[in-house]
C-alpha cells in the first residue's frame, strides 16, 4: 500500500514518474472530475444567488447534458477523463478542483470551507489511494480550496485567501511546502465577494492568462507582469459569469465556456483553438470548467 504522505520534510520531495503537473498549460492528458449525480444550486454562493434573484431555476436535465457536452470536449481534446465517485449528501462534489490539487510531487488534500462541502475529502482521498497516484500531504492547518490554488509555470505557484473558502495559515502551510521544494509560492488576499481566485483569474496558454482588471489589485497585476505572464482582460460582468474560468489544454488549446463569448473571441485572435461547452445551467450555481477538473497529469514544461 502507498503511503498517505510521501512529502519529505525540508524539501527534496521526488517527482513521480506518471503524474503531477509543473504548470497551468502543460498539455493535458489525465483529468478528474466531478460527478454530476447530486449537483443542485446551493444557498452561501454568490453566484448562485444572483442566479436566483434574477430569476432563473435550476433544471438537472439540462445540466447533465451541459455535463456531457464538457466530457464531450476533453474526448476530442485527446484527454483521459477520472470520475469521481459520487457520493449523496455532497451537491457540490462535481467542482473537483477545491478537495485536491495536484503537485509536481503528487496530490494534495485539501480542506473545504462548507458544512454541505467538508465531506468531499473522502471521496477523493479514496481515489487516490485506489488509484496508486502520490499523495504529496493534506492540509490540517485550516480550510484552503483548490480553486484558489495555481501552479502557474514551472517554480512558481499562486494561492488566494479571502478569509472564507481558503484562510491565511493554511495557505501559509502550503507556502512552507512549495518554498522547502524551491519555488517561489505567492498568497494573494482578496474580497469573499470572488469566492475563489479562478474567478478573476485563469491561464490560457504559456505566459498567457485571462485576468478581470477590476477585480484584482495593481499589485497582483505587477507580479504577473514580472514574472512574464501577458493579460487578456475581460469585465467584471464577465468574470462573474464565469468568465476566467478556463482550462488550458496545452498546445495552444483551451476550454472556455460557451458563455464567454468576448473571450473566445480574444483567445482566437491570439492563435488559440477554443473547446467551447455550454456550461451556463452548472456555471449559475458558482463554478464552470475550471472548478469541475483537477488536473492529475501534464506534460512538463520545465524539463524541456
Amino acid at each position: 500500500m502507498q503511503p498517505l504522505r510521501t512529502r519529505i520534510e525540508g524539501g527534496g520531495t521526488p517527482r513521480p514518474a506518471r503524474w503531477g503537473v509543473d504548470s497551468e498549460y502543460g498539455r493535458l492528458r489525465d483529468v478528474l472530475v466531478g460527478p454530476i449525480d447530486h449537483f443542485t444550486w446551493q444557498p452561501g454562493n454568490a453566484v448562485a444567488q444572483r442566479a436566483e434573484r434574477v430569476g432563473l431555476r435550476f433544471d438537472a436535465a439540462v445540466a447533465r447534458r451541459q455535463y456531457q457536452e464538457m466530457l464531450d470536449a476533453y474526448a476530442q481534446a485527446g484527454v483521459t477523463v477520472h470520475r469521481l465517485a459520487p457520493e449523496e449528501g455532497l451537491p457540490y462534489q462535481i467542482f473537483a478542483r477545491d478537495s485536491s490539487v495536484m503537485t509536481p510531487w503528487g496530490a494534495i488534500i485539501m480542506q473545504l470551507q462548507k458544512a454541505y462541502r467538508r465531506g468531499e475529502y473522502a471521496s477523493v482521498l479514496r481515489f487516490y489511494l485506489d488509484e496508486g497516484i502520490p499523495i504529496y500531504d493534506c492540509v490540517t492547518a485550516g480550510n484552503v480550496e483548490g480553486g484558489d490554488f495555481m501552479v502557474l509555470k514551472p517554480g512558481v505557484a499562486v494561492c488566494g485567501h479571502s478569509g472564507e473558502r481558503s484562510i491565511e495559515p493554511a495557505v501559509r502551510q502550503l507556502a512552507r511546502w512549495f518554498e522547502a521544494e524551491g519555488w517561489e509560492f505567492h498568497t494573494y488576499a482578496f474580497d469573499p465577494h470572488f469566492l475563489h481566485l479562478d474567478v478573476q483569474m485563469g491561464m490560457l496558454a504559456e505566459d498567457l492568462a485571462v485576468v478581470c482588471v477590476e477585480a484584482v489589485e495593481p499589485e497582483f497585476l505587477a507580479w504577473l507582469d514580472a514574472r512574464g505572464i501577458r493579460v487578456i482582460p475581460v469585465s467584471y460582468a464577465d468574470a462573474m459569469r464565469m468568465g476566467t474560468n478556463v482550462v488550458a489544454l496545452g498546445e495552444e488549446r483551451v476550454l472556455v465556456p460557451a458563455s464567454s463569448r468576448n473571450l473566445i473571441a480574444a483567445c482566437r485572435a491570439e492563435g488559440l483553438t477554443v473547446f467551447d461547452p455550454d456550461v451556463s445551467m452548472i456555471g449559475h450555481g458558482g463554478g464552470a470548467v475550471h472548478c469541475m477538473c483537477q488536473a492529475l497529469k501534464r506534460d512538463d514544461v520545465g524539463r524541456r
